[in-house]
């Protein structure tokens, strides 16, 4: 068996055990949640994406509002957690990509984690900084394609690759027929990234760290992805069944009700399919069409004219306690959370279960 507290490192800074906290947008993991997890030696992650629906000028200027509540969870989450290490997950997809990467650089943020899309500029947002950077993919083709980009434009080799699999939750980068009827299993999916990074490794004498998600929950799935060479893991569906997860006790307690065939692949306004528990809301709207009156422009593969409802209204909706009318994103193994404990305790427990 591999070492237990395998490092993950990011710059001039390692973590104490080997798991980065997903990001999960919006508003499911702040600075409350990120700083806990780096409070306890992993990577916390802010999500970005719809940041500021709590700004005052949120429905009028929401593209504002978002850089200025990014800016301020950032100083958050650093001011409870000084010395651990802080990323923010932000979609290329979003409207604003360029103006968000760099204010989360400004406030001087260890990492960036980037997928929904392929983040091809991201070396050139970054350079000059101290923040690190990691593509999210789906396949060895993806890493590959990223990696020879960046490395042909910028000179630049991803600092992370992350690789995530089809039982993640929220948007996943399969097709909806592969996700819900023949999904690959993360191992293979994992084989397949190290083999595509290996002539890259090898010509350049590196190693590029991969760090494998998505149907991640116990100690014992952590171990099996360290022995057979990953450089870590991330988990979000795992963080929001504890206390310091940034979502209204509506969001976390719908997990802990939610059965495993309440969990499904759903189609999204943004155009790609997604995990989710397919409550009343979804039920709803794949039987009817939303008038969206309003739109604020967040990602744009979106179009408020055919879309299906509003992903930012009912994503708000969720997060705040209104879950009978809003989407709730979940991993695939979601039902198996069964308590809402602290960052501290999760730790400790998935420490444990990787030891026996």
């Amino acid at each position: 068996m591999v070492e237990l507290l395998r490092q993950i490192k990011v710059g001039n800074k390692e973590t104490l055990i080997p798991i980065i906290q997903g990001g999960m947008g919006i508003g499911v993991s702040l600075s409350n949640l990120a700083s806990a997890v780096a409070n306890a030696g992993g990577i916390g992650v802010i999500s970005g994406v719809q940041i500021g629906f709590r700004e005052e000028d949120f429905s009028t200027n929401s593209k504002e509002a978002n850089i200025r509540a990014l800016k301020k969870e950032i100083k958050k989450a650093r001011n409870l957690s000084p010395n651990g290490i802080l990323g923010v997950n932000l979609m290329v997809a979003i409207e604003n990509y360029k103006d968000m990467v760099m204010a989360a650089v400004e406030e001087k943020i260890d990492l960036i984690i980037s997928g929904a899309g392929l983040p091809s500029e991201l070396p050139s947002l970054v350079k000059g900084s101290n923040t690190k950077i990691a593509p999210i993919v789906s396949s060895g083709k993806a890493a590959a394609v990223i990696t020879k980009l960046w490395e042909k434009r910028y000179q630049y080799i991803p600092d992370l690759i992350i690789l995530e699999g089809p039982l993640a939750g929220g948007h996943l980068g399969f097709s909806k027929e592969i996700a819900k009827d023949n999904p690959p299993s993360l191992m293979d999916l994992f084989n397949e990234v190290k083999n595509s990074l290996k002539p890259f490794e090898d010509r350049l004498n590196i190693k590029i760290p991969v760090i494998v998600a998505g149907g991640i929950f116990s100690g014992k799935d952590i171990r099996e992805f360290l022995d057979a060479g990953a450089d870590g893991v991330q988990m979000g569906t795992r963080f929001v069944g504890t206390e310091e997860c940034d979502a209204h006790i509506n969001y976390k307690n719908e997990y802990l009700k939610v059965k495993e065939d309440e969990i499904g692949i759903i189609h999204s306004p943004v155009g790609l399919p997604g995990q989710a528990i397919l409550n009343p809301f979804i039920q709803k709207v794949s039987n009817s069409r939303e008038d969206v009156k309003k739109c604020y422009r967040c990602l744009t593969p979106c179009n408020p004219k055919t879309t299906q409802y509003c992903i930012t209204n009912a994503l708000i909706n969720s997060v705040t306690g209104y879950v009978d009318n809003g989407l709730v994103f979940i991993g695939k193994k979601g039902y198996l959370i069964d308590e809402i404990i602290p960052v501290a305790q999760l730790i400790d427990k998935l420490k444990k279960e990787m030891m026996s």
